[in-house]
């Protein structure tokens, strides 16, 4: 340990912008008695990233071993305050520069997220697909309902700043959508799931009907879903070479098609025509999607369904030979099950996301 004076400047008028001036940043905003480096703060935003599972509490406590200090609870709160503060300075400087270059709108960001999908050169040959996703959700990525710790909710009122998340609004618009054309939609209240994929495909006989077994597997997983998570899950979007595309909320509920409704909405509004998707129900999807409010859009830019390779295996025979992507020339040896593998590496953030606020 060293004591140290700071020397101020003539136009400094609170602390912090003297200390971050010499490479700190206060944990209060008027007077600060605790301050962190910017380095360490660097240091901790790039052991997030390397190591999810790593907490910031883990992170504290080594940072009191590493000055020969005991730990304790308040330095916790403020580190997680002062790190709050960093971050939000790091993401306003990454706005300005993005405003600045005319690269701060989500279909600027889609359009240039993977150069290997969506990059075009000279003369490029024309492929049977111009584009090709994949879609899926997953459970791990749960987060307590703050009502279930006997106390008031602990309201978080920061939303995600990332061009990546499709906020609960923007979903939403379409979640009455498949209700609305199956019949009139009687409750008013809040999510009344009955089941939005259709159980009956016409022209199919009934032991070819593989989406109807699908419809009642999926209601005995929605009665395993519980009520104590305020998100069940996380729905993403990716390219065939596992670049997230866009990433939205599973509020209280399982796979719904509002959720692929307002995704596909805004990819083949930034990507046009020819594109294919591939889902685990993905024939049961491509009905669903056919009486939404997207079907002129979908339809005039020709967007192809299809199921995943892995999932798609637990269809019968016929469905297979209409939807499975060995069957579909043009999609070579993309198997469409890009999401599982991203999947993976988001179960090492599964115990530090469970207990965090909306924004963390």
């Amino acid at each position: 340990r060293h004591k140290a004076t700071l020397q101020a400047r003539p136009h400094h008028i609170f602390p912090n912008e003297n200390l971050i001036y010499h490479g700190y940043l206060g944990c209060s905003p008027m007077y600060p008695t605790v301050t962190f480096s910017l380095r360490t703060l660097a240091v901790l935003r790039q052991v997030c990233c390397a190591c999810p599972h790593f907490s910031i509490h883990a992170q504290c406590k080594m940072i009191c071993h590493l000055h020969n200090m005991p730990y304790r609870p308040y330095l916790f709160q403020q580190l997680t305050r002062v790190f709050d503060v960093y971050l939000d300075i790091i993401h306003r400087v990454n706005q300005k520069i993005q405003v600045a270059l005319h690269r701060d709108t989500r279909e600027w960001r889609l359009r240039n997220e993977c150069p290997a999908c969506f990059y075009r050169i000279k003369d490029e040959p024309t492929l049977t697909f111009d584009w090709l996703i994949s879609i899926d959700g997953n459970n791990s990525l749960k987060r307590w309902d703050t009502t279930v710790y006997g106390t008031a909710p602990r309201a978080d009122h920061c939303t995600p700043r990332s061009t990546y998340w499709l906020s609960n609004k923007e979903v939403d618009k379409f979640k009455y959508e498949v209700k609305a054309r199956q019949g009139p939609h009687t409750d008013t209240s809040a999510e009344i799931y009955n089941d939005d994929w259709p159980a009956e495909v016409p022209n199919i006989p009934k032991d070819f009907n593989c989406v109807d077994r699908w419809c009642n597997t999926k209601a005995d997983v929605r009665k395993k879903t519980f009520e104590v998570f305020e998100e069940s899950g996380i729905f993403i979007a990716a390219c065939r070479h596992r670049f997230i595309l866009l990433a939205c909320n599973m509020m209280k509920s399982g796979e719904l098609a509002k959720y692929l409704l307002a995704m596909i909405n805004c990819l083949v509004a930034a990507y046009g025509p020819n594109g294919a998707c591939a889902y685990d129900i993905g024939c049961a999807f491509a009905r669903t999607a056919s009486t939404s409010s997207i079907r002129p859009r979908i339809q005039a830019l020709g967007l192809h369904f299809m199921v995943s390779a892995f999932h798609g295996h637990a269809h019968n025979r016929l469905c297979q030979l209409g939807w499975h992507p060995m069957y579909i020339e043009g999609t070579g040896n993309m198997e469409g099950e890009g999401c599982e593998h991203i999947f993976s590496a988001f179960n090492e953030l599964a115990q530090s996301t469970c207990h965090a606020t909306q924004f963390h």
